[in-house]
């Protein structure tokens, strides 16, 4: 699944923001075009009822996942004596006990307006070491890596880049030694032409290491490396996290148009941000088809981006609105 790329546009709450018009093809090592999008009413319809499949398809997936778990975890309830249930209640109960035995050996710190200013307040150090314990929890999923890779590809090389990237990426996501994902793969359409998108999937960070540790060791991969090279002028990658709430979709080819907005935060707004836009996003959820939402951690930090899919630039138009409605 290929595609395309991006309109700037200034934010209002953001110094930046980024809008990446994208478009696909399901034509293998074909160059995607936005003139591949039919604006017929039919391609409409046809992209809606594909839409409510996958939909449909992960939602079945999601109860046989669940119902999986359950039956592991009630034969694994069976299975325990009483013996091995009371061991572990008490090792829980010891741990707390250890713990409320550490914070009272805590020297008393006599109360006043200059302890408060220096320490804080019992109360507010407490909340400091929740928010700092939970923060990552409370923002991230945890159970995935992603990286997104941008490829500014030579005018006059993007067939040939398109033939090198669209054969060997699906091949090193097929190898299950690899232990990697490709969410999906775009041409940027309007905004910075010939730009390449790609964004992968690992299990977390040990995960990315293997990952790219195997695909390096391929024996085919320096040649790949050299000849990628030669068709591109620029690479930039970051590594990302997944939304708690909004888990990344698997690779679709539901046709139509993509759209990645990027926004650049100040520093330290990140949870605030999420909170803000946690309902927001959901809403919109309800009227457009998302792929994803991930936050940067290492790489080009204070930075978002969602991930949107239309069945074309019409369909946006008619969507975006009523999401805000």
């Amino acid at each position: 699944m290929l595609s395309q790329r991006l309109v700037r546009a200034a934010g209002a709450a953001t110094p930046r923001s980024a809008l990446r018009a994208f478009s696909s093809t399901s034509q293998q090592l074909k160059v995607p075009s936005m003139a591949d999008v039919t604006p017929a009413p039919q391609s409409v319809a046809s992209f809606n009822e594909k839409s409510k499949q996958f939909r449909e398809q992960l939602a079945e997936q999601q109860k046989q996942r669940e119902a999986s778990a359950y039956t592991r975890s009630s034969s694994s309830s069976t299975a325990s004596s009483p013996s091995e249930s009371a061991q572990g209640l008490g090792s829980s109960v010891s741990a707390t006990s250890g713990q409320k035995a550490e914070a009272s050996q805590e020297p008393p710190r006599k109360a006043g307006p200059l302890t408060n200013l220096i320490y804080g307040t019992k109360e507010g150090r407490e909340l400091d070491a929740q928010l700092e314990a939970s923060f990552s929890q409370v923002l991230a999923r945890g159970k995935y890596v992603h990286s997104i890779v941008h490829h500014e590809v030579k005018p006059d090389k993007v067939e040939e880049y398109t033939k090198l990237v669209g054969s060997w990426y699906p091949r090193m996501a097929s190898m299950p030694e690899n232990k990697v994902n490709l969410v999906g793969s775009w041409r940027t359409e309007v905004g910075d032409c010939d730009t390449f998108v790609h964004i992968w999937e690992y299990q977390r960070y040990q995960g990315y290491h293997e990952s790219i540790h195997n695909i390096g060791s391929h024996p085919e991969f320096a040649e790949f490396d050299r000849k990628l090279k030669s068709l591109i002028t620029s690479k930039k990658t970051s590594l990302m996290q997944e939304f708690s709430f909004w888990p990344t979709t698997p690779p679709r080819q539901l046709g139509g148009v993509f759209e990645l907005r990027s926004y650049t935060l100040h520093p330290g707004n990140l949870l605030e941000w999420e909170t803000h836009w946690r309902r927001g996003l959901k809403a919109r959820r309800e009227v457009m088809e998302g792929v994803g939402a991930w936050f940067v951690q290492i790489g080009d930090l204070n930075t978002v981006h969602h991930l949107w899919q239309f069945a074309n630039l019409e369909e946006r138009k008619i969507r975006i609105p009523a999401s805000r409605n």
